[in-house]
């Protein structure tokens, strides 16, 4: 008698589910990380020079890398939260919201007031060689779009939250509306009443203002499965807090030195060796320029990849907490073929109309020639690697594997990117190669882009092997801890003790009512 194999199939997302929770996603990061570009864009306009566009774009590194700090706690609480949701478990998961929303408003607020505080010596620190009227401009816009980080906290922890519940298309339109907005205060405060990068910076503040808002209303509604209120009775439970901890630090560690990598690598390209004399006899970056360029419309088609990475907390969070491990290995390599897909149409139409969209900012013209090299030089590795490199942390990290994710990170950003891009950059080796060697590496801009494709091939094989290991799984509970534990790491999360009767059914996936046998 022939044995007939049956499959089952897992229907905790369906493809329609899937796609309305990442398209969402995808466009609602385009549409945040647009508000620092058309920044950008648009005070262009005011110096010929460029000096304006690369103190927005300088600014917009140390921004992007304080935001990190505070969102890596809405990381961790997401990931918690989805996981209880996965298990059934809806009063841990309104626990963990609540913890998590406290938390980053706290600490985002904190760090606005460091930022303000320490906004001369944080510039100088980064920036040392920058030229005295970009400093200038720098400083302006660092001050007002510092004030903004405890709204930038609101809304990622809202948004967070609103995603794990499968609300994806309301976080969208609030991005939509918040780039419509700042697109609009723009041109009325640079153009209309010459504010200059002041009137840039003030605009993206009350761009980020009104979706912060628009977001704390919706997550208060009763009519979400998860309701929170911030002024409600409230206090700081320590396993709860343990549990968003143990993956918001690793994750936060991670995060930052990813973008304090690429802060330390732009400032190679900002390096003085790059400075050339213009034909009115000022001193011109062109080297710089040509990198704000290239790295504005390479964030655009990373948005994809990154969107799908965020995605995959919710989705494979969620697989996890049904404690089934064959519908986290489904859901693993759907996510995996969503990005493959997406990455490279967005990568391409990038690539197609990359040699009008660089006119978009207004440099000399011998900038464009070099910041497209650079954009087709990076995108011709990201079809491959990105996916590889982003998409898989951010499933390792669902999985609660947090731990190997930072290492790998940090270890291939310092070595790899930031090495190298030294290397080929920055003007201090090169007196000491060319005495030794007789030739010096000042590539500029294109040093910076070898630096990071490096980086994503060896986060590739970094990340990708981890998974192939199978070790996530002792991370995410799906196997006991060792052979003289059976007790599972996903149990003791829940607050299970030693030695008391452990409940195994969330373990043996409690929703088996969602799966059918075919």
């Amino acid at each position: 008698m022939q044995t007939v194999r049956t499959k089952k199939k897992y229907s905790l997302f369906t493809g329609r589910q899937l796609l309305w929770l990442i398209a969402p996603i995808v466009i609602e990061n385009i549409f945040s990380t647009s508000l620092g570009m058309f920044d950008g864009i648009m005070v262009s306009s005011i110096d010929t020079l460029g000096h304006a566009s690369n103190a927005v774009g300088n600014v917009d590194y140390i921004n992007n890398l304080v935001i990190q700090l505070f969102s890596a706690f809405a990381t961790g609480g997401t990931i918690i939260t989805s996981q209880y949701l996965g298990g059934n478990n809806l009063e841990d998961a309104k626990k963990s919201a609540k913890h998590m929303l406290v938390i980053v408003l706290l600490f985002s607020t904190a760090i606005a007031a460091v930022c303000l505080a320490l906004n001369p010596f944080i510039l100088q620190l980064f920036y040392p060689d920058v030229e005295s009227d970009v400093m200038e401009l720098q400083r302006t816009y660092f001050y007002i779009t510092a004030a903004s980080f405890p709204l930038i906290g609101i809304f990622n922890g809202s948004a967070a939250l609103l995603r794990a519940q499968r609300k994806s298309m309301v976080t969208m339109t609030s991005a939509g509306i918040s780039c419509v907005v700042n697109i609009g205060l723009n041109a009325a405060f640079i153009w209309g009443f010459k504010m200059g990068v002041a009137g840039a910076a003030l605009a993206t503040l009350i761009a980020r203002a009104i979706p912060a808002v628009y977001m704390r209303v919706l997550l208060m509604s009763d009519k979400n499965l998860l309701s929170v209120k911030l002024f409600t009775k409230f206090r700081f439970e320590g396993r709860m807090v343990r549990r968003i901890l143990f993956i918001a630090i690793p994750s936060g560690i991670e995060s930052c030195l990813f973008q304090l990598g690429k802060l330390m690598t732009n400032t190679f390209v900002n390096a003085g060796c790059y400075l050339q004399l213009d034909a009115s006899g000022k001193y011109v970056n062109y080297e710089a320029n040509a990198n704000t360029i290239a790295n504005s419309l390479n964030n655009i088609a990373s948005m994809v990849g990154g969107g799908i990475g965020t995605a995959s907390l919710t989705v494979i969070g969620q697989a996890v907490g049904t404690g089934d491990e064959g519908c986290v290995r489904y859901y693993i390599k759907r996510m995996f073929a969503i990005s493959f897909i997406a990455n490279a149409a967005a990568v391409a139409i990038i690539m197609a109309t990359s040699q009008w969209l660089i006119y978009l900012w207004e440099y000399p013209e011998d900038v464009y020639p070099r910041a497209l090299q650079c954009l087709y030089f990076c995108l011709s590795f990201q079809f491959i690697t990105y996916p590889l490199s982003f998409t898989t942390p951010g499933i390792l990290k669902a999985t609660s594997d947090v731990r190997y994710v930072m290492w790998a990170a940090i270890s291939s950003m310092i070595i790899v990117r930031v090495g190298l891009c030294f290397l080929f950059t920055d003007d201090a080796l090169s007196p000491w190669l060319q005495s030794t060697f007789g030739f010096k590496f000042e590539f500029g801009a294109m040093g910076y882009w070898i630096g990071m494709c490096a980086d994503w091939v060896v986060r590739s094989i970094l990340f990708v092997s981890r998974l192939l290991t199978g070790r996530w799984r002792k991370a995410s509970g799906l196997i006991a801890e060792g052979p003289h534990d059976r007790m599972s790491s996903w149990a003791l999360r829940q607050g299970t003790s030693r030695g008391r009767k452990i409940n195994y059914a969330p373990y043996k996936a409690v929703r088996a009512k969602k799966y059918v046998i075919k």
